[in-house]
């Protein structure tokens, strides 16, 4: 493993078009007058100064954290049409989903999404028969236009090949169908870059303090750097709160008397090491309504996830024991023992779902985006779902083009006259990115391994390449931060210079998966640190 030290002159020589200073953004947005501000940098918040700027909007977009630091990169990552939709009748929802979904993984970031198959188990006694479920999984395929294959049902035997962990005792059939998959958070960044690229301008870890208020209204805000403890503040015709489970306090903010707009529902995961590798993934069924997921993510198995009321401090969100021991029972249903063991568990974390106010079962409530606007004019977003984050972002665009006295249509471009389906920043296909890194990496410095060179091509894509020139240009760089992951340093060094990284755990967590995979430790989490603090 390369420790720091064996890394020389990191910050000396950033790579070209590096990102403006903390404090050359902050002045920026303290002089300029922005069409909107939009607080909260995850998805929701995300998409949406991306589609503002995209219409020409000035955009300013700024997070008490990192981008998608809190729930944004706690999901199952998953990019589905929603299977358990379909047994409340919500045939369209499931079709718009699909729709997004495959808008996503095939035309707007394939290089960042991969097709996941799905196995649903079907054993005696359980909440549904296999008819029951082998029909389901064919009218889900059918409503993605069959774009994933049909959906079948095979023989336990059969599954057992692609999933050697699957328990078979009393499994009568197995249910087969297609979704996608994603790293979260490196979705999430790439639509941050996106919204820079369109003209938006962005800062994280920079936490507001208070609204500003023209003759009663919302017309910017103050902030504190959290880095440093500078102050300023940032002047827009409409702030949007997009902070998700911190909406209602923002709210509060422009309206001391605001009612309570949503309620909470915690979503716990762990990660653990897979025994043997997997080729599908599990969707169990654990009552009428609740599936349980075993997905294989990033070389390892994540399972989960939990759905029970939350009413405590957003930021206290994490994983108890109660969910440990859920989350492993449920999925005992389908996986032997031997996967279930604790000493395979190497992270747990956990996510809060937004959802509308109101009585009943979170786990039957709507996964529906709630727009409203407050006494000083703020306009308050919360609520829906990954798959759908672009159609979210057109939503809020749409809302502000009808705002009363029309504010800012006649500065916008319609949503409508936009591309539908824009790529993300390093669209291309990761297969030929990988091999073209691999047959590239010799010259002019150390070759690189395959499983690094298919990590970079599924997480950055086309941009893989800068990363591979750093490291040709700087051979330490191209050592790997730890001997278990695929992460080389050069990661790290385009993290600072690119990605708006400043922790360790904006690295660790969210930009590489040193953290999931149970690597994080004293002296890399020591030497990422040390290279942040390496800049001109």
């Amino acid at each position: 493993m390369t420790t720091l030290q064996s890394v020389p002159a990191l910050g000396t020589h950033p790579a070209s078009g590096s990102l403006p200073s903390r404090a050359e953004t902050r002045e920026q947005l303290s002089k300029a007058a922005y069409d909107l501000l939009v607080i909260g940098g995850g998805i929701l918040g995300i998409s949406t100064a991306w589609h503002a700027a995209q219409s020409g909007l000035r955009v300013a977009l700024v997070d008490a954290g990192d981008f998608a630091g809190a729930t944004s990169s706690a999901s199952s990552k998953l990019l589905h049409g929603g299977l358990r939709y379909l047994q409340t009748g919500a045939v369209k929802l499931v079709a718009e989903n699909h729709f997004e979904r495959r808008a996503v993984s095939r035309q707007v970031a394939p290089h960042l999404a991969n097709p996941l198959t799905f196995y649903l188990p079907v054993y005696k006694g359980g909440p549904h028969g296999a008819a029951k479920l082998g029909a389901g999984v064919f009218a889900y395929s059918a409503l993605s236009a069959f774009g994933d294959g049909v959906g079948h049902v095979i023989s336990p035997a059969k599954a057992q090949r692609d999933v050697p962990e699957l328990r078979t005792d009393n499994l009568k059939a197995v249910a087969v169908y297609g979704d996608d998959q994603m790293n979260d958070a490196r979705m999430a960044l790439m639509t941050v870059r996106a919204a820079v690229e369109a003209g938006a301008v962005v800062l994280n870890h920079a936490a507001v303090t208070g609204l500003r208020f023209t003759k009663g209204r919302v017309t910017g805000a103050d902030l504190e750097d959290r880095l440093d403890g500078t102050e300023f503040g940032v002047n827009a015709r409409l702030v949007l709160n997009a902070t998700g489970p911190w909406v209602d306090h923002l709210r509060r903010m422009e309206n001391p008397d605001a009612a309570p707009s949503i309620r909470l529902s915690k979503g716990a995961h762990l990660v653990l090491k897979r025994t043997r590798p997997w080729k599908a993934a599990l969707a169990t069924p654990i009552d009428k309504y609740r599936i349980t997921f075993a997905l294989p993510w990033e070389d390892m198995l994540l399972l989960g996830t939990t759905d029970e009321v939350y009413e405590g401090d957003p930021a206290d969100v994490a994983v108890n024991e109660k969910d440990t021991a859920q989350i492993l029972d449920e999925a005992a249903f389908s996986i032997r023992d031997q996967q279930l063991s604790r000493d395979l568990i190497t992270y747990s974390f956990a996510g809060l779902r937004v959802l509308p106010g109101g009585p009943g079962d979170t786990s039957k409530a709507k996964r529906e985006t709630v727009v409203t606007e407050g006494r000083g004019g703020m306009l308050s977003v919360a609520g829906g779902k990954w798959t759908t984050f672009r159609h979210i972002g057109r939503t809020v665009m749409n809302k502000l083009a009808a705002l009363p006295g029309h504010p800012l249509a006649e500065d916008m471009e319609p949503i409508s006259h936009l591309p539908k389906k824009l790529p993300l920043p390093g669209i291309a296909n990761p297969n030929a990115v990988a091999h073209r890194l691999l047959i590239d990496g010799g010259t002019p410095g150390p070759r690189m391994s395959a499983d690094t060179a298919r990590h970079l091509a599924t997480h950055y894509g086309s941009l893989s390449f800068d990363i591979a020139r750093m490291a040709n240009e700087n051979p330490a760089l191209a050592e790997r931060i730890h001997p278990d992951a695929p992460e080389i340093w050069a990661q790290v060094a385009y993290a600072r210079d690119h990605e708006w990284a400043e922790t360790a755990d904006d690295v660790l967590r969210r930009r590489t998966t040193l953290t999931i995979r149970g690597l994080a430790t004293d002296e890399i989490r020591a030497g990422v640190e040390s290279m942040l603090g390496d800049r001109d």
